[in-house]
């Protein structure tokens, strides 16, 4: 008898519906890509969303389809992001975990990007999770198991591709983030970054063939993305904090 594997898209939605029972979690970037797809997840295991993104429009859709509670914002909006969660607070009777899926790339070499890109591309990618999660932190401290995972990357882990400084090094970040928040949180608050290979979202998009130094050879479905945040969302991984999970398809080899 042959088993089958568990490959992208099988059982995608074969799911307990417990596994975050009772969760308020804020999801950002959650109108589309791996933002939605997580949220989409979340919901589907009992989550309680509040959902931020500037895309209005397919901030609401993602809303729609979840059951969740929709917050247009800039995340590198530092008064915006502050009076937001609280009222994702107030809309969900408290935050026990927080998902950050925002995130931008710029492809161009050194030369070729002016500095307002490279601010840019920090303030989002970088500042924009610090911002997210120091308004969340007031109400967080309150619970006793509460978690944080920010969408880092394996440009992150491994930058090897000429023309995504800011994005690497922005990402870089991101996983350095993680793991001094992971110290400074603990023991009541775990915090864990995961790192993406290329996904088939609009963003790998002038990319996708990129992927011949990939040990499977192809992109990611979002929802395996997905899989892994919820991982370290739920109560499975109970015992980690600090870590940066390579779910990169072999990229890396972390």
């Amino acid at each position: 008898m042959t088993e089958k594997a568990l490959g992208a898209t099988d059982g995608a939605l074969s799911t307990s519906g417990e596994r975050l029972q009772g969760r308020r979690i804020v999801i950002t970037g959650a109108a589309s890509g791996i933002g939605r797809t997580t949220a989409q997840l979340f919901a589907r295991e009992g989550a309680s969303l509040a959902l931020l993104d500037r895309d209005e429009c397919g901030l609401a859709e993602t809303a729609r389809e979840t059951g969740g509670h929709a917050f247009p914002v800039d995340v590198t909006n530092e008064e915006a992001v502050s009076a937001i969660i609280d009222k994702a607070g107030a809309a969900l009777g408290g935050i026990d975990g927080v998902v950050n899926a925002a995130g931008i790339m710029c492809s161009s070499r050194v030369p070729e990007t002016p500095a307002a890109t490279w601010r840019r591309v920090l303030e989002v990618n970088l500042t924009g999770p610090y911002l997210v999660i120091a308004s969340c932190l007031r109400w967080m401290e309150k619970e006793s198991e509460a978690t944080i995972v920010n969408i880092a990357s394996a440009a992150g882990l491994l930058p090897n591709a000429p023309g995504l400084t800011a994005y690497a090094a922005s990402k870089g970040g991101v996983v350095n983030l993680t793991r001094a928040l992971a110290a400074e949180l603990a023991p009541k608050i775990r915090v864990n970054s995961v790192c993406p290979g290329m996904v088939d979202t609009p963003m790998a998009d002038g990319f996708r063939g990129n992927v011949g130094n990939y040990a499977l050879k192809r992109l990611a479905d979002p929802v395996e993305i997905a899989r892994a945040i919820l991982f370290l969302t739920s109560a499975e991984s109970s015992y980690v904090t600090g870590a940066a999970l390579a779910a990169d398809g072999g990229r890396s080899f972390h």
